[in-house]
């Protein structure tokens, strides 16, 4: 056996036993492209949840001026 990293895409309300539950997600590669769509029959209890990578910095925005005066209409 060997683990798969699923990106969820949504927990279906199938029923199921006590404790279990279904999910929709996308297998995914080692370079993070989803490869295959998978329904899973998951505990949650049994799954481990990476931790979420941090947000990109942004770069601040420099702003121009607009150039303002009178506006011929018509």
């Amino acid at each position: 056996m060997r683990p798969i990293f699923v990106r969820v895409i949504r927990v279906l309300d199938w029923p199921t036993y006590d404790g279990w539950l279904w999910i929709d997600g996308y297998e995914l590669a080692t370079n993070g492209d989803a490869i295959a769509r998978r329904s899973l029959f998951v505990m949650p209890a049994g799954l481990i949840w990476p931790n979420p990578p941090a947000p990109a910095a942004r770069r601040p925005t420099t702003r121009t001026p607009v150039r303002r005066g009178p506006v011929r209409v018509g």
